[in-house]
């Protein structure tokens, strides 16, 4: 089994690569249960999938300058904007997916941190609409 250290994930908000920034990246999915037991399932409790969702979790260095970090944020504050995201700068392939849809820019700290330390923050955006992996 192939072991993986990320060393160089790609992330794009909205067209712009934004991995020089970024220390941290989590694109997690999920999947609402639904109850569907029944007086007939057996004294079992039968769920169904029903609403599919993710989350793109990311953590940026702060970079003020012109196509870095806030410059490409800022503008698309409570917009639904394009993402993608992979594990390896590699091409994309069965061994390096791109995952990819939209997420909304629901938060945005533009600025943070404690006395001497790197200006640094997290963001969660949720995604939005249908989700994708590609694989070639």
């Amino acid at each position: 089994m192939a072991k993986l250290v990320l060393k160089d994930a790609v992330v794009s908000i909205n067209g712009t690569d934004l991995s020089t920034w970024c220390s941290s990246a989590t694109l997690e999915f999920e999947v609402d249960e639904q109850d569907a037991t029944t007086f007939t399932s057996g004294g079992y409790s039968e769920v169904l999938g029903g609403l599919k969702s993710g989350t793109l979790s990311l953590t940026f260095k702060q970079d003020y300058a012109a196509g870095a970090v806030d410059a490409t944020l800022w503008p698309i504050l409570g917009e639904v904007v394009p993402f993608t995201l992979k594990a390896k700068s590699a091409a994309t392939s069965a061994t390096n997916p791109l995952y990819g849809g939209n997420v909304l820019i629901a938060g945005y700290t533009p600025v943070g941190g404690e006395v001497g330390n790197i200006a640094e923050f997290e963001v969660e955006f949720p995604t939005s609409g249908a989700l994708t992996r590609a694989t070639a």
